[in-house]
């Protein structure tokens, strides 16, 4: 491959990772969804006032329907405003004290779990042809696992002074509703990604077969 065809090839695959209006425009759809679920009242019943909302299935859907970078950007962008001072996350709170409060470890995980979970769901739709609501509940929960309820735990226990498995007893409350809220997130993924193709994550494996071709 000659100097001049690398060049092209190497344009061409900076101008496939640029965002245009519409995934900034998708971004900004989901990063207000996830807000909205944040104001719908939650339940604080794990005993250390971190209610049981549904941002977690705003999240999750965010991630398998955006995919990783637009899903975490999304997520992040949410968080931001938060902490900047719009009253957006959980019970209408908002700001940088939310950080010392035992809710820290779930919201720094927001956008975190939206880049993994986005990231998983590239793979699915990538690799797989079948089932894949039932893929993306796995990838929606072993995120949740992993990335949201290992990080809540922590900020539970740092926050609190509550002992490591205090925080993982309470945090305990939060997995029914998770597997109910992620079987929602997946079979909503998966209709979205139906209804509009060329907008959403799909356009991943068209990418990755053009940089093949390149």
């Amino acid at each position: 491959m000659s100097n001049t065809e690398t060049t092209t090839t190497k344009n061409q695959r900076t101008e496939r990772r640029r965002w245009n209006g519409t995934d900034l425009g998708l971004i900004a759809v989901f990063a207000a969804l996830v807000a909205g679920a944040a104001l719908v009242p939650g339940l604080a019943l794990n005993g250390f006032g971190v209610p049981i909302t549904f941002q977690t299935l705003a999240v999750m859907l965010t991630g398998l329907v955006l995919g990783p970078g637009r899903g975490l950007a999304a997520v992040g962008l949410y968080t931001l405003l938060g902490l900047a001072g719009l009253p957006i996350f959980s019970q209408g709170r908002s700001g940088l004290g939310i950080l010392a409060g035992p809710s820290a470890g779930y919201i720094i995980a927001f956008p975190i779990a939206a880049g993994v979970v986005g990231w998983l769901a590239a793979i699915v739709i990538n690799r797989i042809t079948k089932a894949r609501a039932v893929w993306f509940f796995l990838a929606a929960t072993a995120t949740s696992v992993v990335v949201v309820h290992t990080l809540g735990i922590l900020g539970i226990a740092l926050n609190s002074k509550a002992t490591l498995e205090q925080a993982f007893l309470s945090d305990l409350i939060f997995y029914p509703g998770d597997i109910i809220k992620n079987i929602l997130a997946a079979a909503i993924a998966v209709a979205l990604h139906r209804a509009f193709p060329d907008v959403l994550v799909r356009r991943v494996r068209r990418q990755a077969a053009t940089a093949g071709k390149a």
